[in-house]
């Protein structure tokens, strides 16, 4: 059972794909989410990757669900960068609905980049990266206390 981002971090490849299918779209998030890189799911690697990223590259993201946007906390000093639109559609792994993250218009540095996130748990969100229509990393997102 999954209470938290770091139990995603356990998870293989295909545990996390049927968690984010059966996750639901709801409404877009507001305010700061801690994320987590989950590379090489279902490895012994995939915590320690997952501390390096967090820790020199990605923090998490910010929501603003009244404009429709979000910035990425990049770097070890939590640089709010990387802006995207963020609004409801259908997801390209399945097809359902879910909060596309879209870096397309926004950003030059990210525009082939489209995240797709679902709530898996009480402000928990799983999500897909992709990179011109190829999925390449899941990641998560928690927004307040664990």
């Amino acid at each position: 059972m999954v209470h938290s981002a770091s139990d995603l971090l356990n998870l293989s490849a295909t545990e996390l794909d049927d968690l984010f299918q059966g996750g639901s779209a709801g409404p877009i998030p507001n305010g700061e989410a801690d994320g987590k890189a989950i590379i090489a799911p279902g490895t012994k690697f995939t915590h320690e990757i997952a501390s390096i990223v967090n820790i020199f590259a990605w923090q998490g993201k910010t929501f603003d669900a009244a404009h429709g946007t979000l910035t990425n906390r990049i770097s070890s000093l939590g640089v709010n960068a990387i802006v995207a639109q963020v609004y409801t559609g259908p997801s390209l792994f399945d097809g359902k609905d879910c909060i596309v993250l879209d870096y397309s218009k926004t950003s030059l540095l990210a525009k082939h980049v489209r995240d797709e996130i679902r709530a898996i748990g009480s402000g928990l969100y799983l999500g897909l990266v992709y990179w011109d229509m190829k999925r390449t990393i899941h990641f998560s997102l928690q927004f307040g206390a664990v």
